[in-house]
């Protein structure tokens, strides 16, 4: 794939995640920050993110499921959920978190049950999806090195390791053929 292609498609799956309301304008604000300094500034703060939020949903999951439902200390943790979802530009996750915290209000356990399983599943899709479009930015970014350097294509997927990582053959080879040039 060359370069012109892959952008493309990073932009288009950017584009996708706008249109369909995965995302707000608060990601391309902090797409904007993200610099050659620290290229990857973006996914680096996505994935506190999903540590964070990791930890708020399993506190969101105990307080429903132990005891007499504590509707307070519910719309504190959704509170917290949700500015952190607003911060990264998750809009879809963050409409349900508004959603969770009116059932708080409103003291319905049946709601906030039931809102608490599309507040995950949306967490959960715009994690996959997050990760796809991260995945496209890298190969583009790697791709657009090697065209600097007048290298061949090289398909990233040849340089994963089983978690995902870029492997250091891959590294050397941009460091060699940098020296060379």
């Amino acid at each position: 794939m060359d370069r012109n292609h892959l952008k493309r498609q990073v932009d288009f799956m950017k584009r996708s995640l706008l249109d369909q309301g995965y995302l707000d304008e608060q990601f391309i604000q902090l797409e904007e920050l993200q610099d050659d300094d620290n290229p990857n500034f973006v996914e680096e703060i996505v994935t506190l993110f999903f540590n964070d939020s990791a930890r708020l949903l399993q506190n969101i999951e105990q307080a429903l499921v132990s005891g007499p439902i504590d509707f307070a200390k519910l719309d504190n943790y959704m509170h917290q959920f949700k500015g952190s979802s607003s911060s990264i530009g998750a809009k879809r996750v963050k409409n349900e978190c508004t959603r969770f915290k009116e059932y708080c209000t409103a003291g319905n356990a049946e709601g906030c049950f039931r809102t608490f399983v599309q507040v995950k599943q949306e967490h959960a899709i715009l994690r996959t999806k997050l990760e796809s479009y991260f995945q496209a930015c890298i190969s583009f970014i790697w791709q657009d090195k090697l065209d600097h350097l007048g290298l061949q294509e090289v398909k990233l997927d040849d340089y994963m390791d089983e978690g995902g990582s870029l492997i250091m053959d891959l590294y050397y080879k941009y460091d060699e053929a940098h020296m060379i040039k």
